[in-house]
């Protein structure tokens, strides 16, 4: 499988630039290689989104709806092809990978039917001395060309997060995928263009950090839409040049386990959330708060559900943990395990590597000054620490720069008011693990977890922008 050059759709005149090796995480197989775009490739970018502006933005909801649905239509035909390749290039399980492109496919649906409600409304303008008689309309338009950066762990939904409420709402886009990851996005994007979304509307860039630079700093970008580590989307946003960026960033996932919660309900929850994918999700459980009384049994409850998952290869159906993205992925967490140790953590299953393969490890009495305990560990590893008074465990969840998701586990409606109104996070989640996830919801997060929100309505929103017409009323 071989790209032989970055999809720079309605350029009659591609530079050729050096080729990259796509490996797979699991085996390091060669799974494809990948043309690198360059500087001239990244402006040849700019020129033809900003070009393919002034017809994006006069496509009918109707259109731009049946390009969205013939996206999904093809995301179904070749949704195998899809999973594969997502297999192979992110080490991502089968299953898992299966998974995605269904929720690639819904989103995209979802966005054609969003599509289609990009309304507005009429509001009285006549409130104050001065403004007698007239009426005030407002409208959402598009806003430009969006540049799109993506990351590795979902290199299906998370370009397609990008990819449908640009189209939904008129706006041409370039996507900037993970270096480990081009060869879905890259498909997506051939496939967005045979879907009739216009030319130079499109364009997928695998590309450096130099040529990614200039692209947020050209000044035909209208929008940065950035979903990556929190370091890398703080400092795009002081170097973008783009009127309107959205960060969707990282965090270090807290889960409250109650003492009247069913553990029968919340340790497999726990273990999907804290596990899939070798935990490499911003929204992955990493904390786990449990009341004292239940500690013994949850830990014990944990330990037997992760004695019982299969590790291995990707491409088998049976297995849950496949291996991290790469090696040096799997090293750091690795280093901070130990860094936990040292400082007195106990390890109850797990802690070792093999290559880019870390055991799905679950330790208990981390301090928290350990890295484990207050970044994002990106990896197979959950902590366990117990709490006595909820007031306490709500400000320990909050103690974090982080705050994307938390869940809470217990039955008793107060609690929920209180986490919800005291939780620093963008969403709370009652009786599942914080990686659940809706992708036409809401979704993103606050402090150091960014800011601005995608789901394919908000997105819609943060791609358009609310233009008022003042009339003079009857």
């Amino acid at each position: 499988m071989r790209e032989a050059e970055p999809i720079l759709l309605g350029s009659e005149d591609q530079t050729r630039s050096k080729t990259v090796a796509i490996n797979n995480p699991y085996d390091g197989s060669l799974v494809g290689e990948v043309c690198y775009a360059d500087p001239e490739d990244a402006d040849r970018a700019c020129v033809l989104a900003h070009r393919a502006f002034a017809e994006t933005k006069k496509l009918s909801s109707r259109e731009r709806a049946a390009i969205l649905n013939r996206v999904a239509d093809k995301l179904v035909e070749q949704s195998d092809t899809v999973a594969t390749l997502i297999m192979l290039e992110a080490g991502k399980p089968i299953t898992d990978a299966r998974n995605e492109v269904a929720r690639s496919v819904q989103t995209f649906r979802v966005a054609a039917e969003e599509a289609k409600r990009i309304g507005g409304e009429v509001t009285p303008a006549d409130l104050t001395p001065g403004t007698e008689g007239r009426v005030a309309l407002s409208r959402r338009f598009p806003i430009g060309p969006i540049v799109g950066i993506t990351p590795f762990n979902f290199p299906s939904n998370l370009v397609s997060h990008k990819l449908a409420p640009a189209i939904a709402s008129g706006n041409p886009i370039i996507i900037k995928p993970a270096p480990q990851t081009p060869m879905t996005a890259l498909w997506l994007g051939r496939t967005v263009r045979e879907s009739g979304w216009p030319e130079g509307a499109i364009s997928v860039l695998p590309c450096s950090n130099e040529v990614a630079a200039q692209l947020i700093a050209d000044h035909r970008i209208a929008m940065l839409s950035f979903t990556g580590s929190a370091n890398i989307g703080w400092m795009l946003r002081r170097q973008t040049a783009a009127p309107r960026v959205t960060l969707e960033l990282g965090g270090n996932a807290a889960v409250i386990v109650c003492d009247d919660a069913d553990l029968s309900k919340a340790t497999p929850k726990i273990l999907a959330g804290g596990y899939t994918y070798a935990g490499q999700s911003c929204i992955s459980v990493q904390r786990v708060f449990v009341h004292a009384s239940l500690e013994l049994e949850l830990i014990s409850g944990l330990v037997d559900g992760l004695k019982s998952l299969q590790a291995g290869n990707p491409s088998c159906a049976s297995t849950r943990i496949g291996p991290m993205i790469n090696e040096s992925a799997a090293i750091r967490a690795e280093s901070w395990i130990v860094e936990a140790v040292d400082l007195g953590a106990t390890v109850h299953i797990g802690g070792t590597r093999t290559g880019s393969f870390l055991q799905p490890t679950l330790l208990s009495d981390v301090p928290s000054t350990a890295r484990l305990y207050c970044e994002e560990v990106f990896a197979p590893v959950v902590i366990v620490e117990t709490f006595e008074s909820f007031t306490e465990v709500l400000a320990s969840v909050n103690r974090s720069r982080y705050g994307l998701q938390a869940a809470i586990f217990t039955n008793n409606w107060n609690k929920i008011s209180q986490a919800w109104n005291k939780l620093e996070v963008g969403a709370v989640i009652v009786d599942e693990s914080s990686a659940w996830r809706a992708d036409h919801l809401p979704y993103g997060g606050v402090k150091n977890s960014g800011t601005g929100r995608e789901g394919v309505r908000s997105s819609i929103n943060e791609m358009t922008e609310l233009r008022l017409l003042i009339l003079p009323s009857a």
